[in-house]
């Protein structure tokens, strides 16, 4: 199955061939300073199995790999290594409809942030239930985003 995603100002955009509904989190601290999260949800494809639209920005982000982002909006949208990888990782956020993907395990396990593992028992707010955001929004462009 083909999926396609990319950055939240649309200058970046990818498709990527799915075979599985597998994706994981990283807990490595590189990753958190890299996404500004408690972790970071991936999906591993085959280099050969994602096509750019718009070849991403790259920054080499340690002595052994490099990250896809944009450099108009800043969206991070992967990690790979240097060398030897065939494999990407994407980010599972960018992509348009990410809701197929499972967790399926955790990677770098010595960094996980314990209070951030799980959050289910927070309680929930809607964001159309900001009264604040959604009057910028309304006034701003007319409509609450999707």
């Amino acid at each position: 199955m083909e999926m396609t995603g990319g950055c939240q100002c649309g200058r970046v955009r990818y498709t990527a061939r799915i075979e599985s509904d597998e994706a994981y989190l990283c807990h490595c601290k590189m990753c958190r300073r890299a996404t500004g999260g408690a972790s970071t949800a991936f999906v591993n494809v085959p280099v050969d199995a994602l096509r750019w639209e718009a070849e991403p920005d790259w920054y080499r982000s340690s002595p052994i790999a490099h990250r896809p982002f944009c450099a108009t909006c800043g969206t991070p949208l992967g990690f790979a290594f240097l060398e030897g990888g065939e494999n990407i990782d994407i980010t599972l956020g960018s992509f348009d409809d990410p809701s197929r993907f499972r967790p399926t395990r955790n990677y770098a396990s010595e960094s996980i942030l314990p209070a951030w593992q799980d959050t289910a028992h927070l309680p929930a707010t809607r964001s159309d239930e900001n009264a604040s955001v959604t009057e910028r929004w309304m006034k701003t462009v007319g409509k609450v985003p999707d």
